[in-house]
């Protein structure tokens, strides 16, 4: 995952992922070691459009 200037970390993303991979913290966010399913839910619901898929 990419993350844009845009992010808040208000932690909509970390709330739905199914594989718990996202830790929001003060002014940061984390992905977890597990592998990314790629099934783009913390993407659809970021309401500033701030993660982007990698590559």
């Amino acid at each position: 995952m990419i993350i844009s200037e845009f992010c808040m970390y208000c932690g909509e993303c970390a709330g739905v992922c199914p594989r718990n991979l996202i830790e929001v913290g003060e002014n940061t966010l984390k992905f977890g070691q597990k592998p990314c399913k790629n099934c783009q839910i913390c993407i659809q619901v970021c309401p500033v459009s701030a993660l982007e898929v990698e590559g």
